[in-house]
């Protein structure tokens, strides 16, 4: 087993672990260890929130829960030798979770604070929680089904420079610029509430908490991308713009469909990720990967073959307005489609939301030519559905 090199209490929040991690991007966080090129090591991860989120019925820990918290993350860790321009190359050998929390969340975030893809018709908080049984996961809150989970990571990443760091804070603060009051905001600007800088005190802390980065959306650094196929067996190629890489991990996610559409999330949870590390020296030039990583898939996900798929097209819901290719909402169609269905099996909207968020659903991107309309697919494995026939009959 890989030696563990960044541990966690799960009874304590980030900033009180032995060596804390962080929750803002800024490449003046100092690295929690290093490692050598070709080395395998264990990190321990907290669940995103920071522990904010109980396992019970009552969902006004979602409703109250502190965004500015997000995402605690592991790291960062220094790579010997590595230097901007390179690639480093990050496998995921294993993920798990931990025996004494062998259960995880997802949640629908209250529109006033964090909303969610379809907050215009979910906008009140919600919960479900799961047990994870094996490599199975079942809900107390979304009775009748059971699913295989591909446990991954929803965030991984890199270090910005400074002058990247500056130009993520200058367009996002821009795009808020257009709607300041909008709710939710059209993008989290830096803000030194709650933020966890690693071992930074003093001057230095207030500095970098001024000036980092949320980690909520991806970037040209890998981070929250929530890929679901990013699991053990994968391999990553992201770019280094400072010295040592400086790789930052967290968010891991037991189950989740495609879109991570509740925002809160996949099915949470608290674990360990092995990881091993090499670089391509020189790599970025050489393979033209001037931003965002690349990734190798894993030859292991559940063996899902048959599936009940819904269609969306990009025509707004409600008003009909008629858009141009909007990728967007015919996502978001094909996810309403599929929930007005669920409903006619049983679920209520929000249970059939956080559904489509936590199990393995494959979500697609079917056309993007045929104008005026893109088409997208959200597709539901049948069998995750327990003892239930989920097609249409006479």
């Amino acid at each position: 087993m890989p030696k563990t090199k960044f541990h966690v209490d799960i009874t304590k929040k980030m900033d009180k672990q032995d060596v804390p991690g962080h929750n803002r991007w800024h490449p003046d966080i100092p690295a929690a260890f290093s490692v050598e090129p070709g080395e395998s090591f264990r990190m321990e991860c907290l669940d995103w929130t920071d522990g904010q989120i109980s396992d019970n019925d009552d969902p006004s820990d979602i409703k109250h829960v502190d965004l500015n918290r997000v995402h605690v993350l592991s790291g960062p860790v220094h790579v010997n030798g590595v230097e901007p321009g390179d690639l480093l190359v990050v496998d995921i050998l294993d993920i798990g979770v931990f025996p004494e929390a062998e259960w995880g969340f997802n949640g629908i975030f209250a529109r006033e604070n964090g909303g969610g893809f379809l907050t215009d018709h979910y906008p009140e908080a919600n919960k479900s929680i799961w047990d994870i049984r094996g490599i199975y996961a079942e809900s107390r809150h979304i009775p009748g089904v059971s699913f295989a989970g591909l446990i991954h990571p929803g965030l991984i990443g890199t270090a910005p420079s400074k002058e990247m760091l500056d130009e993520w804070n200058r367009r996002e603060k821009e795009l808020v610029d257009t709607d300041p009051n909008r709710v939710p905001p059209l993008a989290n600007l830096p803000d030194p509430s709650s933020a966890v800088l690693g071992q930074l005190k003093g001057e230095e802390f207030d500095r970098v908490a001024k000036e980092g980065a949320r980690t909520v959306p991806p970037r040209e650094n890998g981070g929250n991308c929530d890929i679901k196929n990013l699991t053990r067996g994968s391999r990553v190629y992201f770019p280094v713009f400072v010295k040592g890489g400086k790789l930052s991990v967290g968010d891991l996610h037991f189950s989740q469909g495609d879109g991570e559409i509740s925002f809160c999330g996949g099915i949470e949870i608290p674990g360990w990720i092995d990881l091993q590390v090499d670089v391509i020296k020189g790599g970025m030039e050489k393979y033209q990967i001037k931003s965002n990583p690349i990734f190798k898939t894993s030859p292991v996900e559940p063996h899902y073959t048959d599936y009940i798929v819904f269609e969306g097209i990009s025509v707004e819901e409600g008003s009909g307005k008629q858009t141009y290719l909007d990728a967007n909402i015919a996502y978001r169609r094909a996810c309403l489609n599929a929930i007005d269905y669920m409903k006619t099996l049983g679920y209520t909207g929000e249970q059939a939301y956080m559904l489509l968020s936590t199990a393995p659903v494959e979500g697609r991107l079917s056309g993007v030519v045929d104008i005026p309309n893109a088409c997208a697919t959200v597709a539901i494995p049948k069998d995750i559905f327990v003892n239930q026939d989920v097609f249409p009959k006479k």
